[in-house]
């Protein structure tokens, strides 16, 4: 089911976002994007939403944007400069004429002068409120597509019993028809057209074309089909499997028609089907 999603929080002046962004797929696929000072939390996140989806190709993404008018704070590592001081003491014991170390010269020490930053713990918080935000939106989103996606397979399953309600009034007929036309063709032999005889042929006849397990069984998995779409969650893997079965009934109907209507009818429930097998493929 596809999905889109975005919140953002201001941290320390910094703008913190969180983007989710998620396509069909057969399988579940995540991934996950953050910057490098949050880097270590990306296996959190990712269990976090393979906890919560069961299939789809899932895009987290992770920015923060700093805040080029806040004044930049700037720290100071004390245990670095300790260590250049007593370096440079050591030096100086040993070579009394040189110069000592000046201000300028350490703070242009590497990693002695840094940027002041949000602790760690802070911003991993703040990211995961921020995630939690995005989520809200992301499966408020995909539950309103859900029930217009549900709405449309219940009406595929309406169009469907109409289709099969049409099969099982024909069967009396397609047997009279077929019981007169034996009739005329024994008769244009020259042939008696023994009653036991056509008995026998009607009985084997009508075992040809049995459709009645098949009509149950379209019925049953129609059924079937609106429990699961009422019961809620990840319902998308067990109405693939619904779809396969509808399929192979249809066929099976297919191939035992006789008649030019019922012909029509398995092809109409195969186009019926494969239009909830499109819609399905947007379901979890």
């Amino acid at each position: 089911m596809t999905g889109f999603a975005v919140a953002s929080a201001n941290i320390g002046g910094d703008t913190l976002n969180v983007e989710l962004r998620a396509v069909n797929h057969r399988y579940l696929d995540v991934t996950v994007k953050t910057p490098d000072e949050l880097r270590l939390l990306e296996p959190v996140l990712r269990e976090r939403l393979a906890a919560r989806m069961k299939r789809g190709k899932v895009d987290c993404r992770v920015s923060r944007a700093r805040n080029p008018e806040a004044a930049p704070g700037l720290r100071i590592d004390a245990a670095l400069v300790a260590a250049l001081l007593a370096v440079a003491g050591e030096i100086h014991a040993q070579a009394s004429t040189a110069a000592p170390l000046t201000v300028n010269e350490i703070l242009r020490w590497p990693g002695v002068l840094a940027a002041q930053d949000a602790a760690d713990e802070t911003l991993s918080a703040a990211t995961l409120t921020v995630f939690d935000a995005a989520w809200d939106d992301f499966a408020a989103s995909r539950t309103r597509e859900g029930g217009k996606l549900a709405t449309v397979l219940l009406q595929c399953c309406d169009a469907m019993e109409a289709q099969v309600a049409r099969v099982m009034p024909r069967i009396p007929a397609i047997h009279a028809a077929y019981q007169a036309k034996l009739t005329s063709r024994l008769q244009e032999a020259g042939l008696d057209p023994d009653e036991e005889r056509l008995k026998q042929e009607l009985a084997l006849f009508a075992t040809r074309i049995e459709i009645s397990e098949e009509v149950t069984r379209l019925a049953t998995h129609i059924d079937e089909v609106r429990r699961v779409l009422g019961s809620g969650g990840a319902v998308g893997k067990r109405l693939d499997f619904l779809a396969q079965e509808l399929h192979r009934e249809a066929n099976t109907l297919g191939a035992k028609s006789v008649d030019v209507e019922l012909s029509q009818v398995a092809l109409e429930l195969k186009v019926l089907i494969e239009q909830m097998r499109e819609q399905i493929q947007n379901l979890e």
